[in-house]
């Protein structure tokens, strides 16, 4: 397993999913892990899991889509710790499921919000603090919808497209620094969020599970480890990239 041994870790959507099992991991791996999401008692038991495991973990009720919050958070981080070495920018919502012209201009504004801004308020503080502690590495969390058109879910495929760009423009700016930025792409995994859309998406669901080649989600277990792996020093070259972690979902083509 990739080692974060006393690395100072943010993770923001830590109160389920994906979220969940990476704070879980980054602890796991030896860093004192600081979990915030606006869902207190999704983050209560996240927290309840780390202590039972005798992890190194703090949680704090976090609107990533408010400047004031990431700030606040942030400052935080570094009065607890006095440092930040790893940010993982994984909180995220699907928005409802609309075509273009029907899709609700107020639900838009929140999908971006919640998915995008918040990926860029997150680095915004970050970085300053990364600089300042000699480095460090950031992975934020996009999506097979960063290069796909889902129908129905125009929000949320622009949030992660915006997502990877936001990545690269980051990684070429502070490669030089010692900050490594780089993205994920879940493909269709098994986490509450999912779950939800599903239940309003149907028809996407039904072609997701059959264009998968392996024929399964993900266990949000297994796009952890792939992030853990963006964080740690085993990936010290890797800058800059998205990494798609979907079971083949996004290959194209047909089996024979």
């Amino acid at each position: 397993m990739a080692s974060l041994q006393n690395k100072v870790v943010m993770v923001t959507g830590a109160a389920s999913g994906i979220g969940r099992e990476s704070a879980l991991a980054f602890a796991r791996a030896g860093a004192w892990v600081f979990g915030a999401d606006r869902d207190t008692a999704g983050l209560r038991q996240t927290n309840q899991l780390a202590a039972s495991e005798g992890l190194r973990f703090s949680v704090s009720e976090v609107d990533v889509s408010l400047a004031s919050d990431v700030e606040r958070f942030t400052a935080h981080v570094l009065a607890s710790a006095g440092r930040l070495d790893v940010a993982f920018n994984n909180a995220g919502i699907t928005g409802s499921a609309h075509r273009i012209e029907d899709y609700p201009v107020d639900d838009f504004d929140r999908v971006l919000a919640v998915n995008l801004r918040s990926v860029f308020l997150g680095m915004k503080f970050q970085i300053p603090a990364m600089v300042r502690s000699g480095g460090g590495a950031i992975v934020n969390t996009a999506s097979v919808a960063a290069l796909t058109g889902p129908g129905g879910m125009s929000a949320y495929a622009a949030s992660k497209h915006g997502v990877h760009g936001l990545t690269r423009v980051a990684a070429m700016e502070n490669a030089a620094r010692g900050i490594r930025v780089n993205a994920i792409a879940p493909g269709w995994t098994e986490t509450p969020m999912v779950a939800a859309n599903s239940r309003q998406n149907p028809r996407f669901a039904e072609l997701a599970r059959t264009a998968i080649p392996v024929k399964r989600g993900a266990d949000p277990k297994e796009i952890a480890d792939a992030a853990l792996w963006l964080a740690s020093d085993a990936a010290s070259y890797v800058v800059g990239q998205m990494l798609v972690v979907d079971g083949g979902m996004t290959i194209g083509g047909f089996e024979l």
